[in-house]
């Protein structure tokens, strides 16, 4: 009995410690009844396949945190879509850690860190650090060079930045968000002054970046609860250095964009309603 007993403690104690050793640091985030949803639900906007050979332009890259269409002849996204709701958000700190992404075929040219390095114009997240604070590992993925694009630093420090707190005020209140946000265009002016293309031609700069947010209150079966009132909220800014701070001053319609890009925006949304959203310019509160 005495020997069964030590045993028995024994394996209490190496349970403990396996448990210990696979549970994340992270805190579980305060989800408040909110889920992680398809970060691809309103649609693909350009019709993009994990094709290598056919689709080297248009290329599907699915990550738990964001699904984007890369751009190999580009290096960056045309477009990141994900899904913002309170169980992506935590206290996971901004890891900070810029890496070339192992996803994308091992053939291709791999966009680094340093790539942007002496550029004038920064590393800008597609999808933000800080929508994907629920674990580090969430937040790691926010850095790879496939959610970049270079932005101009005023751009990207004050406008978007704007935005993006913006949106996170929204899921405070009670909503979930659908986001998809790009670039398209050639040539933008940083804080060294006009450029083309980085990193020897390999990095094109855009000339606009855009963003399109959905809201809705948090619920089920999103798609399906979308209507011709739901509020879209679509900017599309000049990448340029001296843009204004303000977001609320590029707002514009989907059509807009979707003619600018060629993309088929909340394409999964019935098309009556699609229509109707798409065609109205966000006149709502900004912060």
């Amino acid at each position: 009995m005495k020997f069964l007993s030590i045993r028995l403690v024994s394996s209490a104690l190496l349970l403990a410690f396996v448990t210990a050793c696979s549970t994340s640091s992270d805190p579980a985030p305060a989800t408040n009844g909110s889920t992680r949803d398809d970060n691809l639900a309103l649609g693909n906007p350009s019709g993009a396949e994990a094709d290598a050979t056919g689709s080297p332009t248009n290329y599907l890259l699915i990550k738990p945190q964001y699904t984007l269409s890369y751009n190999r002849d580009q290096g960056k996204p045309n477009w990141v879509s994900w899904h913002l709701s309170n169980a992506w958000l935590g206290t996971a700190p901004r890891q900070d850690n810029f890496a070339a992404d192992d996803d994308l075929p091992s053939s291709w040219y791999q966009v680094s860190s340093s790539s942007y390095t002496g550029s004038g114009f920064d590393r800008g997240h597609n999808c933000p650090s800080a929508d994907r604070t629920s674990s580090t590992a969430d937040n790691t993925a926010t850095f790879l060079m496939t959610n970049m694009m270079p932005q101009a630093p005023q751009n990207n420090q004050q406008t978007w930045v704007g935005l993006e707190n913006y949106c996170r005020t929204l899921v405070a209140d009670g909503n979930e968000l659908y986001i998809i946000a790009g670039s398209y265009g050639r040539g933008g002016t940083g804080s060294n002054g006009p450029a083309n293309t980085l990193d020897g031609g390999r990095v094109t700069v855009p000339s606009h970046c855009w963003k399109v947010v959905v809201v809705l209150p948090v619920g089920t079966n999103d798609v399906s609860r979308i209507t011709a009132t739901t509020r879209v909220i679509a900017i599309n800014t000049p990448n340029i250095n001296s843009v204004d701070t303000d977001w609320a001053g590029y707002r514009t319609t989907v059509n807009a964009i979707e003619i600018a890009t060629g993309y088929d925006l909340l394409s999964a949304v019935p098309s009556a309603i699609q229509r109707s959203l798409e065609a109205r310019k966000d006149t709502g509160p900004t912060n």
